[in-house]
């Protein structure tokens, strides 16, 4: 089928199947079949152009469905020049992840500009077949004043001693309560019998005061995965009060499934409108540079969970410091004082893995000469961290499910079984849904691991904080190398914050360092001119340079590894050996 043919039978399925499952979106966030009405509904082809304009659409942007009819959705975008690619990376991810949300100014027809809220999700046929994506976006301007408000006056934790630092956890659909744990019923004064019997409702413990902080927290989970933490107070059976920190993060969109976790802060110093410099907000995390909206969300997601013993997911593109996320957990967990073990498990061969994780006894196989202790072993009573763990081999999943369950395993070639404490930090950049439909990851192993996600944006999310974390790195390296560089050119921070870091923040580290080396004086002298070379002229590269830099690139990450790398590009080892000498890829390039 040729690709006219191929748009066409796009286009008609799309006007077929479109509008249920707009409906079926809508419903998923507002629980109200009738509120699609307060957002503009639009439907996408794959390649991002408007299909069908629905309804709320020409009463948002002022255009109607005419105007509409064939523009990119990028066409809303005031930075038209940038527009276009932040679009197709939105798309590129609601295909990769099922939905995806964001916010951001767009233009009206009449050139006002409002602060969109904006949900996208794809639409696929019976065959898995891309054919399109549904798109709701809201005026969400007086929410984002708000909103930023309410960021300027909320109070900021203090440190809570662990010992009164109680953590209750609680989940439901919708407003109904179906699960909660018995910290969080005797916090409520609520039994167990009340909670089955079905008469704890989440608004039904919530002040109407506090309603509008509850009604903030479902719109930010919706559109982040999980809210930023905020206080409030919580109504007991008997109608007393009692404070509370609270964030929410969504399990599931349809049905609507969330998890809450609660902290309680009776006994606590409360400092009344009492508000903390940005910088001050992010000291207890060491290296995680950052005072962006996206960056706040994410330290803000650490402090509520920290001092649980939840296992927590964190998840982001290379580069993004998910270590230093997991290090921060620990640092600010009751196990802070004991092991913190990491383990990468893309950089260990996959027959070794399982002795990594377990350990062996004596004789288990031929070279074991004595015993050894596994990383589980190493990490009791502390945390242990496991990178890339959406490459660990789909034969030993069963076992690291086992030992998370039960809390205890067995090393290899042993009989004894070992009980452990340990508190589990997992981190990949991964797809691990996507895995799971291709049968590469258990999906009970995917839940176990996902009790509390943590997504770590990618730079090009909040160059905002670009400057910041170049001071940060200048200020690292020129001291290593026993240098005073306290000026950065103001054409050089403008080509740092214009670049997209396709490496993240490890990109940005390793351009800082290599600058510093580069820099003879005070002032930065920074090799801008290949940034500039690469963003106006890397249409013109031809494939074999494109093959050439992405494998290098994938080289540097998984430190050199060749069957490591030739698993994250879905190449037999023998294929990339031939690309390599190919492309004239040696040992001295990586």
């Amino acid at each position: 089928m040729n690709s006219t043919a191929s748009h066409l039978e796009s286009t008609r399925w799309l006007a077929e199947n479109g509008p249920m499952e707009l409906d079926l979106l809508s419903q998923a966030i507002t629980s109200d079949r009738n509120a699609a009405s307060d957002y503009a509904c639009s439907l996408l082809d794959a390649d991002g152009r408007i299909v069908a304009w629905y309804a709320g659409s020409e009463s948002t942007y002022g255009y109607t469905a005419g105007d509409a009819a064939g523009q990119h959705a990028s066409f809303f975008d005031p930075d038209s020049k940038n527009g276009r690619i932040r679009i197709g990376e939105e798309l590129k991810r609601a295909a990769a992840e099922g939905h995806f949300g964001s916010e951001g100014w767009q233009v009206k027809k009449d050139g006002t500009r409002f602060w969109a809220n904006q949900i996208t999700t794809v639409l696929r046929d019976s065959d898995d077949n891309l054919q399109g994506f549904a798109r709701l976006v809201r005026d969400f301007t007086d929410r984002h004043e708000r909103d930023e408000k309410l960021r300027r006056d909320r109070v900021r934790l203090s440190q809570v001693p662990i010992d009164s630092a109680i953590a209750g956890i609680v989940s439901g659909e919708f407003d109904r309560i179906l699960e909660a744990n018995d910290t969080f019923l005797d916090l409520c004064g609520y039994s167990r019998d009340d909670l089955q019997a079905g008469l704890m409702k989440w608004l039904d413990l919530t002040p109407p005061e506090c309603v509008g902080l509850a009604e903030f927290a479902h719109e930010e989970s919706l559109r982040f995965g999980a809210c930023t933490p905020f206080e409030k107070e919580l109504i007991r059976k008997d109608g007393t009060r009692t404070p509370i920190l609270v964030a929410t993060a969504v399990l599931k969109l349809t049905p609507f499934r969330w998890i809450t976790f609660v902290q309680d802060l009776r006994g606590r110093d409360r400092r009344e409108n009492v508000y903390e410099e940005p910088v001050e907000s992010t000291a207890n995390f060491e290296e995680i540079v950052g005072n962006s909206a996206a960056m706040k969300r994410a330290i803000g997601q650490v402090e509520v969970v920290a001092p649980t013993d939840a296992t927590v997911l964190v998840l982001g593109e290379t580069g993004t410091g998910k270590e230093l996320i997991a290090r921060a957990i620990h640092r600010m967990s009751p196990r802070r004082n004991l092991p913190f073990i990491s383990l990468n498990c893309a950089a260990i061969p996959t027959g070794l893995l399982e002795s990594e994780l377990f350990g062996y006894e004596r004789g288990a196989f031929t070279g074991a000469l004595s015993q050894k202790i596994g990383r589980f072993e190493m990490a009791h009573r502390g945390t242990l961290f496991l990178d890339e763990v959406g490459d660990i081999p789909l034969d030993l999943q069963p076992k690291l499910l086992r030992a998370l369950q039960e809390k205890a395993f067995e090393r290899l070639g042993g009989t004894r079984t070992i009980p452990i404490d340990v508190r589990l930090v997992a981190a990949t950049n991964r797809n691990l849904t996507q895995m799971m439909g291709d049968k590469l990851f258990r999906s009970d192993l995917y839940y176990r691991l996902k009790v509390f996600p943590i997504t770590t944006p990618p730079l090009r999310d909040h160059p905002e904080d670009i400057p910041a974390l170049a001071r940060h790195f200048i200020k690292k390296y020129a001291a290593k190398m026993d240098r005073i560089i306290d000026k950065i050119p103001s054409e050089t921070m403008r080509a740092l914050v214009r670049w997209p870091w396709p490496g993240n923040v490890r990109e940005l580290e390793n351009f800082i360092e290599r600058s510093v080396i580069l820099s003879p004086g005070q002032s930065l002298r920074a090799p801008v001119a290949e940034l500039c070379a690469a963003e106006e002229g890397g249409a013109g590269s031809t494939l074999e340079e494109v093959e050439r830099d992405y494998i290098l690139r994938v080289f540097r990450e998984t430190g050199g590894v060749v069957s490591t790398t030739a698993t994250r590009l879905g190449l037999p080892r023998t294929t990339l050996n031939a690309m390599m000498k190919k492309l004239g890829i040696s040992r001295s390039d990586l």
